[in-house]
C-alpha cells in the first residue's frame, strides 16, 4: 500500500511538470490546464478533507476514504468529462481552442 501511495505521488507530481503539461497547453490551451490542475487539487486535497470531516462528524468509517482518495487516480476519467462539459457550455470545438491558443502564443 505504501509503494502504491509513493508511486501515485510521484505520478501526480510528474504529471504537473511543465514538460508534461506543455503538449496539453499547445493542443488545448489554458482552460484545459486550469481544469487539470484544479481537479488534482480537488482529488488530493478536497476529497481527503471531506472524508476527514465525514469521519469526524458522521461515522469514523469515512476515515478510510482518506488514503483511498490518495491511492485512486481518477483524473483520466474526470478531466475529459469536465473538459467535454466546458466545450459544450462554451460551444468550443477542439480546433477553435487550438486556434485560440495559437493566437495567444503569437501575441
Amino acid at each position: 500500500m505504501i509503494k502504491k501511495l509513493i508511486h501515485n505521488v510521484k505520478h501526480k507530481l510528474g504529471m504537473l511538470r511543465w514538460k508534461n503539461l506543455k503538449p496539453y497547453w499547445e493542443e488545448y490551451g489554458l482552460p484545459f490546464i486550469v481544469i487539470l490542475i484544479v481537479w488534482e487539487i480537488i482529488e488530493d486535497v478536497l476529497f481527503p478533507i471531506m472524508f476527514w470531516l465525514l469521519g469526524k462528524f458522521v461515522n469514523p468509517a469515512f476515515y478510510a476514504g482518506i488514503p483511498v482518495a490518495w491511492l485512486l487516480c481518477v483524473h483520466p476519467i474526470a478531466v475529459p468529462i469536465i473538459w467535454s462539459w466546458y466545450c459544450f457550455v462554451f460551444k468550443k470545438k477542439k480546433k477553435e481552442v487550438k486556434l485560440q491558443c495559437e493566437e495567444e502564443h503569437h501575441h
